[in-house]
């Protein structure tokens, strides 16, 4: 097996008390024991919002918690799916006939992506039906990639029931762009007002670049072939920090209205009157550099690391709020609260408008922090918080997606 394909790792079942348990679970439910289990975590972006669709790297980290699913696979092409939280209902379907509602994001649809995902790339016409039963430690609609583990978790339990294989690379852009069958597209949300593609019309205008074939910052940028620095420089050269309205991008680019419309805007942005050019790319820029910044300390190490790194959290926070304008009330006042209580750097993650913040905090801290911020961030709603109890965690970075099977 190729070194970039995920590990199949032998297990003591006895050993891995939550493996043990879904054993038993799976065995109450379908009345047969699993034949193997998928895991895939769950991850947090250290750095790097919002950049990732203009063409530049983001620094994300796989965390402890994960979706963890217990497979049979059997000789009916039907796919049973059962959930150990009893607040997600049972579901079954035809592996043939599979049918993804995007109107209802229901737990099963995302499953559903993954499989369909393996089925269309491999061109399966009699894939294997399944019994699944899915374990979550991933607290939901918190920005930490629930959703996208599991798309992830269900294309390498359909991979492994199907006895295909993939590279890690190829079963990510599979799973990458299957979780579009639910409609989720990186970034689709009506706050972002631009999908920064305005921008790129803008810049390379202005630098004599065709502006039809130059839509992401980044290209902006390899075809100026100028840095980071340069970039912001040119941005407040050309952009002015007042909004721009739909009369005056056309008047830029020499378009009419529909014109605009139909060649950069979204889907999402039709209706959308005005567009902060100025602060997007700022961002975009700026956190682009912050990424590369922070990769640079983490490998030279120097003594001052840890003060550096979270300095650069707080910038990208800051950012995030004043020129992306992704942040909320909630968060702002969570990012105060952990900063004030020991954390070295504090951010949004999970694109903002809602989501978590990750905080970088001192391990010798870290109870004290921990209790600390839960008060205050609670304290006036304490109803809320005995039903937000797994809400506030510590974590390490974990390991890659992985396919168990008793030994």
């Amino acid at each position: 097996m190729a070194a970039d394909v995920p590990g199949t790792i032998p297990v003591q079942l006895v050993e891995q008390p939550r493996l043990q348990k879904l054993k038993e679970m799976f065995i109450s439910k379908f009345g047969s024991a699993p034949k193997f289990y998928v895991r895939a975590p769950g991850r947090v972006n250290l750095i790097g919002e919002h950049i990732d669709y203009c063409g530049y790297a983001v620094l994300p980290m796989a965390i402890e918690q994960d979706i963890l699913i217990a497979v049979e696979p059997v000789k009916t092409q039907v796919v049973q799916l059962a959930n150990t939280n009893s607040l997600y209902l049972d579901f079954s379907t035809s592996v043939n006939n599979i049918q993804i509602n995007k109107t209802k994001p229901q737990w099963h649809n995302y499953f559903l992506c993954g499989l369909k995902g393996i089925q269309e790339h491999f061109g399966l016409n009699n894939p294997t039906g399944m019994n699944c039963l899915l374990d979550g430690t991933i607290p939901p609609s918190s920005g930490l990639s629930s959703s996208s583990a599991l798309v992830c978790c269900a294309g390498l339990v359909t991979l492994r029931a199907n006895g295909k294989t993939l590279s890690k690379v190829e079963l990510a852009e599979i799973c990458t762009k299957s979780e579009r069958y639910i409609g989720t597209e990186g970034g689709g949300m009506d706050q972002s007002i631009s999908f920064l593609a305005e921008e790129g019309a803008l810049l390379s205008k202005s630098k004599g670049l065709d502006w039809e074939k130059t839509l992401r910052l980044h290209d902006v940028q390899t075809k100026l072939g100028v840095s980071l620095e340069e970039m912001l420089t040119i941005v407040e050269e050309v952009l002015h920090p007042e909004p721009y309205s739909t009369e005056e991008i056309c008047k830029c680019l020499g378009i009419s209205l529909e014109e605009l419309r139909s060649q950069i805007l979204s889907q999402n942005t039709q209706d959308v009157s005005t567009f902060k050019l100025y602060q997007r790319a700022k961002h975009v820029y700026s956190e682009a550099a912050r990424v590369l910044e922070f990769k640079k300390i983490c490998n030279e190490a120097p003594a001052n690391a840890i003060q550096l790194l979270g300095e650069l959290m707080n910038q990208s926070y800051i950012s995030c709020r004043e020129m992306y304008e992704c942040s909320c009330p909630e968060l702002d006042r969570l990012v105060d609260i952990c900063l004030q209580f020991g954390a070295i750097g504090s951010r949004l993650t999970g694109a903002g408008w809602g989501g978590c913040t990750v905080s970088m905090v001192p391990t010798d801290k870290l109870n004290t922090f921990l209790k600390n911020v839960k008060e205050a961030y609670y304290q006036t709603n304490i109803q809320r918080l005995a039903l937000e109890n797994n809400s506030l965690f510590a974590t390490k970075p974990g390991r890659g997606a992985l396919v168990f099977v008793e030994a």
